[in-house]
């Protein structure tokens, strides 16, 4: 059958509209208020960096990025509400290596998250300090393990809770060494028992360390990170001690996994931009949280790396949540 000429230019044309649809959508997009939601209290370490985070976003995109705290079960119920909303780019979720380690620690979650979140963009690491009560005789990653072995399941170290980052950094410690030291979980400040000497050890943030750390109150052993970090640059790394141990936290943003790619690829590069303009970078660094900036691919892979890393950890040592 022979088409008119009119009817065929109007199929090309809605033919090649459709094509360009989804490079329009993200042209356009946003094109109303985003969500940014945070699976962590107002205040909260995670919270600070998502707000840090959306004040240049909201600039560069011209659209308020909204920080919305829904607080739970390490970010799970976050998470689950952000699996479930449209996958629009309107509903983002400030995904934590919470996230990487709930995956082993809970069994019976309704989602799955490298299944259910596309990975748009990592934003910051976390590197944590291997710190002691001055008392401990030992001023080195290595002689605090000689000192440890000489004396096991005598010596306790501090976390925030059972499956935290800071605990999984310390039984990560453990399983990597053979040392015998105590876990001893908290949910209010541990940090008054860890200076009075009842907790020896923790795996804490720089930022809530180094006071005490210059105060001579405290004695850094070692960051948890790859490489040394700004704040305490003369502290070693654990794995110049203990070859090939890293444990960090991190965040970045991620979505339901439907988005557009194209809207995807458009929120990476604005994070990348936003996230690497000096002042913004000076401010993260400053709260301890150095950038590690990623493309999608790298940090999807980044995240599953991540979760069969930890997910080896909390079967080693058998946590369960608290």
């Amino acid at each position: 059958m022979t088409l008119p000429r009119r009817k065929f230019l109007q199929l090309a044309a809605g033919s090649i509209g459709l094509g360009a649809a989804p490079i329009a959508l993200a042209q356009s997009y946003p094109v109303r208020p985003v969500h940014l939601v945070v699976g962590f209290p107002a205040g909260s370490g995670p919270d600070v960096v998502a707000r840090v985070l959306a004040q240049p976003l909201s600039e560069r995109l011209g659209q308020s990025f909204i920080v919305e705290n829904r607080p739970g079960a390490g970010s799970n119920i976050a998470t689950e509400s952000v699996v479930r909303a449209p996958a629009d780019g309107y509903t983002l979720l400030f995904a934590a290596s919470s996230n990487a380690i709930n995956a082993t620690l809970y069994a019976n979650l309704t989602f799955d998250f490298t299944r259910d979140i596309a990975p748009v963009a990592s934003v910051v690491s976390t590197p944590f300090v291997m710190a002691s009560n001055p008392a401990v005789p030992a001023t080195t990653v290595a002689e605090f393990i000689a000192h440890a072995k000489a004396h096991p399941g005598q010596i306790n170290f501090a976390s925030p809770g059972n499956g935290t980052a800071p605990h999984l950094c310390g039984e990560l410690f453990k399983m990597m060494t053979g040392v015998d030291i105590v876990h001893v979980p908290y949910r209010a400040n541990y940090m008054p028992d860890l200076l009075g000497g009842q907790v020896q050890i923790a795996f804490s943030t720089a930022t809530q360390l180094v006071e005490y750390i210059g105060a001579g109150k405290l004695r850094a052993l070692g960051v948890t990170s790859a490489t040394r970090i700004e704040a305490l640059p003369e502290i070693p790394t654990i794995g110049e001690s203990v070859p090939g141990y890293v444990g960090i936290g991190w965040f970045g943003l991620g979505a339901p996994r439907d988005v557009s790619a194209d809207i995807v690829a458009r929120l990476n590069t604005e994070v990348n931009a936003a996230v690497a303009d000096p002042t913004i970078k000076a401010r993260l660094v400053t709260l301890g949280v150095p950038p590690m900036l990623m493309t999608p691919a790298a940090f999807e892979k980044f995240i599953a790396t991540e979760t069969a890393k930890w997910a080896k950890v909390i079967q080693f040592a058998g946590i369960k949540p608290n």
